[in-house]
């Protein structure tokens, strides 16, 4: 996953589509983002037990977290930039998201991610001798349904120790998407994707106290979605609007829809 994907939901389409019983971006709305890309504010839904909860139940909630993760010993949260995504096949185990996986596992709505196919052919070096970059084609991938796609994420607390206790920017909340090979004809497009939780998972999921969330990690099915070639004006982070969305018109660009 290259790291782009599109988010466009109101907040309160999320908070009924995943149940929330707790707003606690109450006082922060985003607004649609086209274009969203590492470092950007976005939605995360996840299951916490408040302080005050007298019967330690853990309530399900949707936030507002930074995406790329940064882990709490972390001496500097800039690392967030390089932590985006987390293989589900080293998750568990590498040292930056095993606590995370253990106890902070989140969902993270979007209507589809963007991912670029590298093409056959190469554009001309500019320098003499050397190979020039081969042109990359934009895909926009999503649910074949049109449902909201909840991708699975991990989240995580940095405590700014430059702040008093009482400063509210103290705390900075992050997340990453956990991502998984891609088989069939997204494989085409680009070998990685984001994983995806089905709604009949999301309650097992999200829950702190599951003893092995490995589980529930299953690769979507490439018939459940759809995808097709866009503009290349998503390559830049500028460019944030319903028309990256927009299939290509035949003969424009350089791809085809594949499925």
């Amino acid at each position: 996953m290259c790291g782009r994907y599109a988010s466009a939901r109101a907040k309160q389409e999320l908070l009924e589509t995943f149940e929330v019983e707790v707003d606690g971006a109450a006082e922060e709305e985003l607004r649609p983002d086209y274009n969203v890309a590492p470092t950007k504010p976005v939605y995360a839904v996840m299951s916490r037990t408040p302080k005050a909860n007298p019967d330690g139940r853990a309530v399900r909630q949707l936030r507002v977290v930074r995406w790329g993760l940064v882990p709490a010993w972390a001496k500097d949260p800039s690392i967030g930039s390089k932590m985006i995504n987390a293989r589900v096949e080293t998750v568990a185990e590498k040292p930056s998201f095993r606590k995370a996986f253990a106890e902070r596992r989140c969902l993270l709505p979007a209507d589809g991610y963007f991912e670029w196919a590298v093409l056959d052919e190469a554009k001309a070096a500019d320098t003499p001798g050397k190979p020039g970059k081969p042109k990359k084609q934009p895909y926009f991938i999503q649910p074949a349904d049109g449902e909201v796609m909840a991708m699975a994420g991990l989240y995580e607390f940095w405590r700014d120790r430059s702040r008093a206790d009482d400063d509210p920017l103290a705390w900075m909340v992050t997340c990453a998407v956990i991502t998984t090979s891609a088989e069939d004809e997204l494989g085409r497009i680009h070998d990685r994707m984001p994983m995806l939780i089905e709604h009949d998972r999301w309650a097992d999921w999200l829950d702190p106290g599951a003893p092995d969330a490995r589980e529930f990690l299953i690769p979507a099915i490439a018939t459940k979605m759809k995808a097709y070639p866009v503009s290349t004006a998503v390559n830049s982070v500028r460019n944030n609007g319903p028309e990256l969305l927009e299939p290509l018109g035949e003969g424009e660009g350089d791809g085809r829809p594949l499925f």
